[in-house]
């Protein structure tokens, strides 16, 4: 294995305790960062590269808007909402996903993005009981995808090569992905997502500067600015199509803020929180990829770095699990978050 491909020694953030001893650790590495690129707040090492994979969906969808093909296809701001999401795959995204894509002139077969059963166990079970099998429209991705295909056909990219990185739209999708993170090319390396696009390995910092951007965007030219403003609004009034209804930690962080709060999710541990009107925007990246370390890291981030305020952060206690508990309900230890 190559060297620069291994993990740095992150520190741990959270600890597993069953009768009295550590049983599990979860390490990684958090960092704060302005527009400017100025690191606040952190620990572990945050410089390194890490695949940021869904996280980025927002910086994916600028070309979408800024070429004129979200209004050509006459995109709502609920549409929008739907192109940045890591979805659950119920109906009021599956719906969605279908009626872009019949605006674009196509179908749910022009995803590549894989077939998947819906995150959402209530629609898992829809499905199951009508007899149905998933598609790619219950794919967490479609909404980007949906995006990308709108894209590539508004530049006249062949859908068929809508995820090709050399394509016109891939390469505005990559472009604007360096703007924003203010890096070169040669600083970000590209392999190929989980839904199969482009995803893209880039220092955590770089990810926080430019969610910071996005969600502050006075330093940005005019048609950049009102893209990024208009992405934080689409969010803001539609927090359930980025994720789901329920136990959903990015549209969970979105309602108790109020819109305060731009957050993404991407795979293997992977959250990034930009912070509106305040320059500054939250990335974390645990080493083992795994969501119970990440989702409760987090939310005691945001509590930290007073983001939100104690009743807010009382909501959010479900996705913080301090007390652990077996199937019987016996108290069998605690989960403690070191920060």
């Amino acid at each position: 294995m190559n060297s620069d491909l291994a993990f740095a020694d992150n520190p741990i953030l959270a600890s597993v305790w069953r009768g009295g001893w550590v049983e599990s650790v979860h390490r990684g590495t958090w960092v704060v960062v302005d527009g400017e690129g100025h690191v606040l707040h952190g620990s572990g090492a945050h410089g390194d590269p890490i695949f940021a994979r869904s996280s980025v969906k927002a910086l994916q969808a600028l070309p979408l808007i800024e070429s004129g093909a979200a209004g050509h296809f006459r995109y709502s701001e609920a549409d929008i909402a739907l192109a940045l999401s890591s979805h659950s795959g119920e109906p009021q995204h599956t719906e969605r996903v279908l009626d872009i894509l019949a605006r674009v002139g196509l179908t749910g077969f022009a995803l590549k993005c894989g077939s998947s059963p819906p995150a959402d166990r209530a629609a898992r079970e829809a499905l199951k009981e009508a007899g149905e099998t998933p598609s790619a429209i219950h794919h967490f991705c479609s909404g980007k995808h949906a995006g990308f295909l709108a894209l590539a056909t508004h530049l006249g990219v062949d859908p068929e090569s809508y995820l090709d990185t050399e394509s016109a739209s891939q390469q505005a999708v990559r472009q604007a992905l360096l703007e924003m993170t203010c890096l070169s090319g040669d600083q970000v390396s590209v392999a190929i997502d989980g839904c199969s696009a482009p995803t893209f390995r880039l220092p955590l910092h770089a990810l926080a500067r430019a969610f910071a951007r996005l969600t502050t965007p006075r330093d940005l030219d005019s048609t950049r600015k009102a893209t990024c403003e208009r992405l934080v609004a689409a969010v803001r009034a539609n927090p359930e199509l980025i994720a789901g209804r329920r136990r959903r930690l990015c549209t969970a962080l979105s309602k108790v803020s109020e819109g305060q709060l731009f957050p993404k999710v991407g795979a293997e541990g992977v959250y990034v929180v930009g912070r509106v009107g305040h320059d500054q925007a939250l990335a974390v990246k645990m080493d083992d990829g795994g969501q119970r370390g990440l989702q409760a890291v987090t939310v005691e981030l945001m509590k930290h770095l007073q983001w939100l305020d104690p009743d807010a952060i009382e909501e959010l206690s479900k996705y913080r699990a301090y007390v652990q508990r077996n199937d019987a309900r016996l108290l069998t230890g605690t989960f403690e978050v070191e920060l």
